[in-house]
């Protein structure tokens, strides 16, 4: 019976709170282990809070190998891949560019569209369950150039041959689904499927979900296992302390490969960073979320504040504050947005965090190899909180009764 199993859940952002919310609900013990026991120092809690249906095209998609080389040196870029003499680096870059064609793109479209509509409806019943705002007005993607509104012409088109609706929008059609903020842009896209929500919120939700279903957190660092006969024991805290569990889900974001090396397992992944501010009092708040195309900028209302986040940077595991890329975000926003300026940014405090990011723009969800008991769940680079629900179903699953995960997503597919 699951109510007799402990399930531990390595990692504490948006991919560990739904793995220990869906499996405490299915009646297993969970403990959550992170290193803040409150889970508040993941790469969640100053994301953009999208649900996004509309990101159907991985990361490693065509043009961004080219887009990388053009903005590497720029230091305002929104994209870039920090250059540097590590073989993990090396290893990561050749398997994105082998991975960062149309053929990729179209045999994983319809994957990532089913996980994203799946998640879509589970973010539905759970904020009946757990009692968070969900904001269903849809997603407008944002064009500033012609050219980039003929790209985003293109990606509707290939939206609604997957049966994900996608409107072009002219400036006056924008102003009819967004007429509570001026907008400095040629046309956009609307994505009516998509919505979002305050990212604390629902973490906070998900806290007392996993809590009220029996759930525990502790706060350490898990940095070894110990394993007998194809199993892991116990997991080894920092502390030196031995925890013993059934079941072990490696859910630890970009820390995870460190510990998936533990079991043998090479995961292939690097830190995508981002950054965000939190306007607590802006001048005007949209009714929609949006992305700025040209700057790869996402804003999003959170009730009576604004968020702004922006920037993939390919770093490793460094979390130092780039000055120049913060003020590309700002510069993007007030050119789309010229009701604000960047005085409106002055007091806040950026927040960085760590996208775990696979090669190939996948997630990594499935059992590892060798191990009865071991599960991992990171990789989901900007939409772990979009895939959230869905990935702690698919775990729930996977330590029910075995059920596998789509070899595409599988942890093993680069060893």
């Amino acid at each position: 019976m699951a109510g007799e199993r402990h399930v531990l859940v390595i990692g504490g952002g948006v991919i560990g709170l739904c793995c220990g919310y869906f499996l405490a609900k299915a009646g297993y013990r969970v403990t959550v282990v992170n290193r803040d026991a409150t889970g508040k120092e993941s790469c969640s809690d100053g994301n953009a809070g999208m649900i996004v249906p509309s990101h159907f095209t991985p990361l490693a998609a065509p043009g961004m190998v080219s887009l990388g080389l053009k903005w590497m040196l720029n230091r305002r870029s929104p994209f870039s891949i920090r250059p540097r003499l590590d073989a993990d680096l090396a290893r990561w870059c050749w398997q994105f560019f082998r991975h960062a064609n149309r053929r990729h793109v179209a045999d994983t479209s319809e994957l990532l569209r089913d996980l994203s509509l799946e998640s879509r409806a589970l973010f539905e019943e759970l904020s009946e369950e757990l009692h968070f705002e969900l904001v269903g007005r849809g997603l407008l993607m944002l064009c500033e150039t012609g050219k980039a509104l003929e790209e985003e012409r293109e990606v509707a088109k290939a939206a609604n041959r997957l049966g994900i609706q996608a409107e072009v929008c002219s400036p006056e059609r924008l102003r009819e689904l967004d007429p509570d903020i001026r907008m400095n842009v040629r046309g956009g896209v609307w994505f009516e499927q998509d919505a979002h929500l305050d990212s604390v919120s629902f973490l906070d939700a998900l806290r007392r979900g996993i809590e009220s279903n029996g759930g525990q957190f502790r706060g350490s660092e898990v940095v070894d296992f110990e394993c007998k006969d194809g199993s892991i024991y116990r997991a080894v805290l920092s502390g030196g302390e031995r925890v013993q569990a059934d079941q072990f889900v490696i859910a630890g974001g970009a820390w995870s490969p460190l510990l998936a090396k533990r079991l043998g397992l090479r995961l292939p992944m690097q830190g995508g960073k981002g950054y965000s501010f939190t306007l607590t009092e802006p001048k005007k708040i949209p009714r929609l979320c949006s992305l700025l195309q040209e700057g790869r900028v996402a804003v999003t209302p959170m009730g009576e504040t604004l968020r702004v986040a922006g920037t993939m940077e390919i770093c490793g595991n460094d979390l130092s504050v780039a000055p120049l890329r913060l003020q590309g975000i700002i510069d993007s926003f007030c050119r789309f947005f010229p009701d604000f300026t960047p005085v409106d940014f002055e007091g806040h405090e950026p927040w960085s965090g760590l996208r775990p990011c696979s090669p190939d723009g996948l997630p990594y969800v499935g059992a590892v190899p060798g191990y009865r008991n071991a599960i991992v769940a990171t990789g989901h680079a900007m939409i772990g909180l979009s895939l959230g629900p869905v990935t702690g179903k698919l775990v729930s699953d996977l330590c029910r009764d075995g059920t596998p995960t789509d070899t595409r997503i599988d942890p093993a597919r680069f060893c």
